[in-house]
């Protein structure tokens, strides 16, 4: 890294600060005492540059990381460019870009710098997290199978540094042991449901809005939306036991009957005070439509899902 200029790029924020964070330790692990600074590049000149990059009293190697490069003054770029063409030896310096077209043409002349080496963080696709999951386990020395990523990705949602943090956990907990859906289940389980309910307990009480701003968290977390028409269904078929059960049974009977814990039976008696049994019929069938087309027949899984709840809190409302 010494000798070297570090060029860091994307909007992946997570991604950025590692490679950041690396740069640090490798100029650490190889003088301990190394000066380690920072700046912002709208702050930049090139007698700023080379204050930060002169010697101190205490050490030669100096680690400079300049932060929000898009920002970098136009009276500052030559200067720039012209540190990193022969950069100190004893100085790593990080220039750090955070994505955009903002300053795009100081990073083309940079990328044709030969001593700048650029790391890209890119913004992750939804299909690369679990990806990203096993890379993780795998840097910690385990593995993980293919389901139990994905079912972490649903429980965690797609924030990186949690993601990370839950691979570093299991880890952790399981050494030397491959990580299944069992294991994975045993600490987040229940996230992921937890939010798909959410979603289901608001429609089948027909608050509207409640139930559309609590699908948009869900699927913005990184929710699997089988696992909300799952929770419809699920909700739907307890209304419909409900309804149906007889008359007068103790509430540990009358759980056991319906099919849930028995502190659920109060909020199921409190929606089904407006749903008919034909009501619930045709919310059946809208669950059972949507299921099939989060499934295959259709292609907009956030369209399918925001219908499923504006007929479901419609048929509340119509009774």
């Amino acid at each position: 890294m010494l000798g070297r200029v570090t060029l860091v790029t994307g909007p992946e924020e997570f991604l950025g600060e590692r490679t950041v964070a690396a740069v640090r330790a490798a100029v650490r692990k190889h003088d301990a005492e190394a000066d380690v600074s920072e700046a912002m590049a709208a702050d930049l000149t090139l007698a700023s540059l080379g204050e930060m990059s002169a010697p101190s009293l205490f050490s030669s190697t100096r680690c400079v990381v300049v932060r929000a490069l898009e920002n970098l003054p136009d009276e500052s770029v030559d200067g720039l460019l012209d540190y990193c063409s022969t950069p100190a030896e004893d100085v790593a310096l990080v220039l750090v870009h955070s994505g955009g077209q903002k300053g795009s043409g100081v990073l083309t002349k940079l990328r044709k710098v030969g001593t700048v080496t650029e790391a890209k963080s890119e913004a992750v696709k939804p299909s690369e997290f679990p990806r990203f999951v096993s890379s993780e386990v795998r840097m910690h020395g385990s593995r993980i199978d293919d389901d139990a990523a994905t079912y972490l990705v649903q429980a965690v949602g797609q924030d990186l540094r949690s993601l990370a943090a839950a691979a570093d956990q299991l880890v952790n907990d399981f050494p030397g042991e491959t990580l299944d859906t069992e294991k994975v289940k045993r600490y987040f389980g229940g996230r992921a449901e937890a939010k798909s309910f959410a979603v289901a307990d608001a429609a089948f009480y027909g608050r509207t809005a409640k139930a559309l701003e609590e699908l948009r968290w869900a699927l913005d977390g990184g929710t699997a939306p089988v696992l909300v028409t799952s929770a419809f269904a699920g909700g739907v078929r307890g209304l419909a036991r409900l309804v149906g059960a007889p008359r007068g049974m103790r509430d540990a009977d009358l759980a056991r009957e319906v099919g849930v814990p028995p502190w659920k039976l109060r909020t199921l008696r409190e929606q089904a005070r407006a749903w008919s049994p034909d009501g619930l019929a045709h919310a059946l069938r809208a669950v059972a439509r949507a299921d099939a087309d989060i499934k295959g027949a259709a292609h907009d899984a956030s369209y399918t899902l925001e219908r499923l709840v504006l007929t479901v809190t419609a048929l509340r409302e119509s009774r």
